[in-house]
């Protein structure tokens, strides 16, 4: 059996895509973590140096925080080494990193989304996810379409209203 190059292995690979506002947090949040480990680190060689360990919650407590620490380093390195930083075009199509102006045919009722990567999403901001059903249906319409939305109870028509670029400082 022959072993995969590593570009044959890279072509198969997902990538996350992700806006680079949404790259700039994990980094940020990825640096905030690496300030805390040394005080975790020291936490638990105080705790060790309490003695028994078999008995000591406070060894038991720091240890499950470090751990707790390394995991999320690891999985936000990973979530950047897997990222496709998506940058949209100014034509005025739905994309990531764009921020769509939209009317819900059934009540009238007007809302401005930003489509984000998956990671990114977080309704209490306005920020839907490519993939979410209101997302999918969005993606790469442009303003004065109105979309039918697969919903999993139901299906409903917005009317994209107008599409523009999000300011980076728009998306933190």
């Amino acid at each position: 059996m022959q072993r995969k190059t590593i570009q044959e292995a890279m072509a198969h690979v997902y990538f996350q895509k992700m806006t680079p506002t949404g790259y700039h947090e994990i980094e940020e949040e990825i640096r905030q973590l690496q300030e805390q480990r040394p005080a975790k680190i020291a936490q638990l060689k105080a705790a060790r140096a309490l003695g028994d360990l078999s008995e000591n919650t406070e060894y038991s407590t720091a240890k499950r925080e470090l751990r707790h620490l390394e995991s999320r380093l690891r999985y936000l390195n990973k979530q950047l080494q897997y990222a496709e930083i998506v940058k949209p075009a100014d034509d005025q199509t739905v994309d990531l990193g764009t921020t769509v102006t939209l009317q819900f045919e059934d009540d009238d009722e007007k809302v401005n989304y930003t489509i984000v990567g998956k990671q990114e999403a977080d309704l209490a901001k306005q920020k839907i996810s490519f993939d979410s059903p209101l997302g999918q249906a969005l993606l790469h319409q442009k303003a004065g379409q109105t979309v039918a939305v697969q919903a999993p109870q139901s299906t409903y028509q917005v009317k994209i209203l107008a599409v523009q670029l999000t300011a980076p400082e728009e998306t933190n």
